[in-house]
């Protein structure tokens, strides 16, 4: 059985998908409470840290913990395209460049490290790489889509997949290990009537909320359920059908339901637990601490359960393989 350090743990999403594979989480590490909270909820036998990595000395907690894998999911604010026109934080995207420390103390096999695609982009990209490279890993460079695996969300991330005995592994190996049918959005709406709708034509409802709600019901015709999204550069006029997998989960309120009720439009959006099943978590993972802004954020700030799945899968092939 793998044994895995996880580094910006958020709230254990990644995780969830490792456990469901057979790994086992031994120490945790997030800076943030409601993610560590939430972490320790879900896996109590881990041992869970609040704080930044930068701020804890990686050989003495190596004296405790011997990890087959170190997966790692890096601040990805400054990469992502989600942050709009705020200017980049060098800081921030450091993070990623202290995860060599932990790399050195821990000696795991593999080492994993998911960012947004725009990472690659990032001037010290390359640095990062080289110096995996410098202790000894093969260092697969993927580039995956959660709705690819199962999940019903159509979220694109970098996944550098590393093993100190060289293994090389491409995007094909790791799609092979999902057989199912892509899974639409239409998938993680509650149906128990628990969340109330309001109707969407109301004096204080915004200009640009009910022109992408008019567009949608231009294309698909009065009576057809959709989500209108919000924020994030938008090509598809603000809009998406139930039918294809939810567009990216961010940190912020994303998405709106709309429904019909005696052919007149009413929205609500839409809630954490469905946010949570988009991420493809299962039921058996909870969000029970924050704030619903909080389960929100842990939510958009999470790994897709069912990627991190395929790629402990295939860590644990590799290894029964003897390779």
């Amino acid at each position: 059985m793998l044994k895995f350090v996880d580094l910006f743990c958020g709230g254990g999403l990644g995780a969830r998908g490792a456990v469901s594979a057979g790994a086992t989480p031994i120490l945790a590490v997030d800076a943030w409470d409601q993610a560590t909270k939430t972490y320790k909820s879900n896996f109590p036998s881990a041992e869970v840290i609040c704080s930044p990595i930068e701020d804890l000395s990686p050989s003495d907690l190596a004296k405790h913990h011997n990890p087959d894998v170190l997966l790692t999911s890096p601040e990805c604010t400054s990469h992502s395209i989600a942050r709009g026109a705020k200017p980049s934080c060098e800081r921030s995207r450091e993070t990623a460049i202290g995860i060599v420390p932990w790399l050195e103390a821990m000696q795991p096999r593999w080492l994993i490290v998911e960012n947004v695609n725009r990472m690659r982009k990032w001037g010290r990209h390359s640095e990062l790489v080289n110096d995996i490279r410098s202790k000894g890993y093969e260092v697969n460079d993927l580039y995956l889509n959660a709705a690819d695996f199962g999940a019903p969300q159509a979220r694109k991330r970098m996944f550098l997949v590393c093993d100190r005995n060289g293994s090389k592994i491409s995007e094909e190996d790791l799609k092979v290990l999902y057989a199912g049918k892509i899974k639409s959005a239409r998938s993680i709406v509650d149906k128990t009537g628990k969340y109330q709708s309001r109707p969407l034509y109301t004096e204080k409802r915004a200009t640009a909320t009910l022109l992408r709600a008019e567009r949608a019901i231009a294309e698909l015709g009065r009576g057809k359920n959709f989500i209108i999204v919000y924020y994030g550069s938008d090509y598809a006029g603000g809009w998406q059908s139930l039918d294809v997998p939810l567009r990216t989960v961010t940190t912020l309120d994303r998405f709106g339901l709309v429904t019909w009720q005696n052919d007149i439009p009413y929205l609500r959006m839409l809630q954490p637990d469905e946010l949570l099943r988009a991420m493809g978590a299962g039921s058996e993972h909870q969000l029970p601490h924050g704030s619903r802004r909080d389960k929100v954020k842990l939510c958009g700030n999470g790994v897709c359960s069912p990627v991190m799945k395929a790629i402990f899968n295939k860590l644990i092939e590799i290894e029964n393989n003897g390779q």
